[in-house]
C-alpha cells in the first residue's frame, strides 16, 4: 500500500486527532451537565413542557452531523414508545414545514447555533411554535432562541466534527431517558462506563488500526454499511471521509444495500460496515459474509465478534453492550482513519477547501 508516508507520521500531534483525543473529556462534561444543577433544571423544564402539551410526535432537525444525531435520537425515542422522526433541516423548510403542528415538540440541533437553514427556520417559526434547541454554544442564535437549551459541553471545536457530533449524541440520548424516566443510576453508571472505555480506546489509538490499512489496500471508493441508530455512524463516517480526507464514499442502509448496490461488489471494492448486537446483527453479519464471497474486503466494527472467519473480513470489536451507546463509541476507529488517509494525501487533517465549520450560505 504506497500511501507516501508511514503509520507512525500518520500519528504526529495534529488539531482534528486532538479533537479525536478530547473525547472522552467532552463526553464526560456533558455527563457532568446534565447530572448537576443547572442541566437537571433544563431537563426538568423540558420533561415537564413535554408532559403538559400532550405531544403526538417529536420532529428532530439538523444538517450534517447534526443531521445525523438527530437520525439516532429519533430511533432511541421510537424504540422508548415515543414518536419521533428525524428531517434535514432544509427539507423541513421548503417542502415539509406543514409537518409541525401544535401537536409536534421540534428539536432543532446545531453545533454551532448558526448554521442557515436552522437560522431561516427560527424566522419562520416567528413565535408560533415552542422548540427545544441542541448546541454547543451558548450565545448563539439558536440558545438565545429558547429557554429550553440543551448545551452539548464538548469545548471547542474547529475541525470537522468529532467530539461536538459524540457529545450531541449523548445530550440527545439523555434527553429520551429523561422523557421516559430511564435516565436512573444504572443507566448513569452505563454513562460512566462509556466514558471510561472510550478513554481506554484512545489511550491506544496508535495501534488501534495500524493492521486495517495494509488490509484494505489502494482505495479509491470506501462504502459504509449500517442499520438502525447505527445507520448515524455510516452517515457521519461518510461525511468525515469526503470533508477530511476529500475520498469519494457512500452510506446506505443494510436492507438497501442488497437492493442493488450488491451489484458493484468485486475485488476492487472496500466497506466498513456497523453492527450492534441486536434486532439486525444476523442479518448485517451475513451481508459482510456476502460482501466477503464476491470478493470485497469489509470492516466490521461490532460489540459482538461472530464466529466466522474469512481473509476478507477483519473485525475492530468494541466493548459496549448497549447498541445505542455503541453508535457513539464506534465512531472513533473511523475518525482515527480519517486522520491517516488525510494525511496520506497531502491535506490538513479535518480542514476546510471549499467552506468553513459554520455553513453562512444556502
Amino acid at each position: 500500500m504506497e500511501l507516501g508516508i508511514t503509520y507512525g507520521e500518520s500519528n504526529k500531534m495534529n488539531k482534528f486527532l486532538t479533537e479525536i483525543l478530547e473525547q472522552p473529556k467532552s463526553l464526560e462534561a456533558t455527563l457532568n451537565y446534565y447530572t448537576d444543577q443547572e442541566g437537571v433544571k433544563v431537563l426538568n423544564l423540558i420533561n415537564t413542557y413535554f408532559n403538559k402539551n400532550d405531544f403526538q410526535e417529536i420532529i428532530f432537525t439538523g444538517m450534517g452531523s447534526s443531521y445525523f444525531s438527530s437520525l439516532a435520537a429519533s430511533y432511541l425515542f421510537n424504540s422508548l414508545g415515543i414518536r419521533a422522526y428525524a428531517i434535514n433541516t432544509s427539507e423541513l423548510l421548503y417542502y415539509n414545514f406543514s409537518l409541525i403542528t401544535n401537536k409536534t415538540l421540534l428539536v432543532c440541533v446545531s453545533q454551532s447555533g448558526e448554521s442557515i437553514e436552522i437560522v431561516n427556520l427560527l424566522k419562520k417559526l416567528h413565535n408560533n411554535f415552542s422548540f427545544v434547541g441542541v448546541s454547543n454554544e451558548e450565545n448563539s442564535s439558536l440558545s438565545k432562541s429558547t429557554d429550553m437549551i440543551l448545551l452539548t459541553k464538548a469545548g471547542k471545536e474547529e475541525m470537522t466534527s468529532t467530539k461536538t457530533y459524540t457529545s450531541s449524541l449523548l445530550a440527545l440520548f439523555i434527553l429520551g431517558w429523561t422523557l421516559s424516566k430511564k435516565l436512573k443510576r444504572e443507566k448513569i453508571q452505563s454513562i460512566k462506563n462509556l466514558i471510561l472505555s472510550t478513554s481506554e480506546l484512545l489511550a491506544n489509538y496508535n495501534n488501534l488500526i495500524s493492521n486495517e490499512f495494509d488490509f484494505l489496500g489502494d482505495i479509491e471508493f470506501l462504502e459504509f454499511i449500517a442499520r438502525g441508530p447505527l445507520f448515524s455512524s455510516a452517515l457521519q463516517s461518510e461525511l468525515m471521509f469526503k470533508e477530511a480526507s476529500k475520498l469519494p464514499s457512500s452510506a446506505t442502509l443494510g436492507g438497501e444495500f442488497r437492493h442493488g448496490p450488491m451489484e458493484m461488489v468485486d475485488s476492487n471494492f472496500n466497506a466498513i460496515l456497523f453492527t450492534a448486537n441486536g434486532n439486525t446483527f444476523e442479518q448485517s453479519i451475513n451481508m459482510a459474509s456476502d460482501i466477503a464471497k464476491f470478493n470485497g474486503k469489509v470492516i466490521v466494527i461490532t460489540n459482538k465478534r461472530p464466529s466466522i472467519s474469512d481473509m476478507n473480513i477483519r473485525f475492530i470489536t468494541i466493548n459496549q453492550p448497549d447498541e445505542y451507546l455503541f453508535s457513539i463509541q464506534s465512531i472513533i476507529p473511523v475518525q482515527l482513519m480519517v486522520n491517516y488517509f488525510a494525511l496520506s494525501k497531502g491535506y490538513e487533517p479535518g480542514n476546510f477547501i471549499h467552506g468553513s465549520k459554520v455553513t453562512l450560505t444556502e
